[in-house]
């Protein structure tokens, strides 16, 4: 019997610009380019905008029918069974004060919400930009100390609140 051939070393590739595979020998696959050109960008945003529509038309509902008005939404249940503001209680509240533009009273009503707001923003615009540049989308994972720090921000923002002391955090009642 014969032993099996061993297998005989590829040559390597030439140095210089690839070939239709994309490959040189010093630079190993080549990245796909993004295509140019502002359908290709719109392309890239499909995603951004998506999300962006998602959040825009809630807000925009909310900016229209206002929640300082009794009767509109409904009311929180824990603030009727305990009389305590949960961490969202004056949450539309503070959208509503939002899309009118009144940063001050968003913040009176729910500070929480106006600081997440923000911080959202800021999120939705890095991903706007980068894929409007054709990088990728970054990917956000909360870890268990990050979750932990969440719960114990919005639980201690739920007792301050309903304490004589944070009375400033708590909304307006209606």
């Amino acid at each position: 019997m014969n032993a099996p051939a061993a297998p005989q070393p590829v040559p390597p590739r030439p140095a210089g610009p690839p070939d239709s595979t994309g490959l040189t020998d010093s630079t190993g696959p080549k990245a796909p380019t993004s295509p140019a050109g502002p359908a290709a960008a719109l392309r890239r945003l499909v995603r951004p905008l998506a999300a962006l529509a998602a959040v825009a038309l809630p807000a925009a509902f909310v900016a229209a029918v206002d929640p300082n008005t009794p009767g509109h939404y409904p009311v929180c249940p824990l603030l009727r069974a305990t009389g305590w503001w949960c961490p969202g209680c004056g949450g539309l509240r503070c959208v509503h004060a939002l899309t009118h533009g009144e940063l001050l009273t968003a913040a009176h009503d729910n500070l929480l919400v106006t600081l997440a707001a923000f911080a959202a923003l800021a999120l939705w615009a890095r991903w706007a930009v980068l894929a409007a540049r054709g990088r990728p989308a970054p990917g956000w994972r909360i870890t268990g100390r990050q979750a932990a720090v969440l719960v114990t921000v919005l639980v201690v923002f739920a007792v301050v609140r309903n304490l004589p002391v944070g009375a400033l955090l708590a909304p307006p009642a209606v």
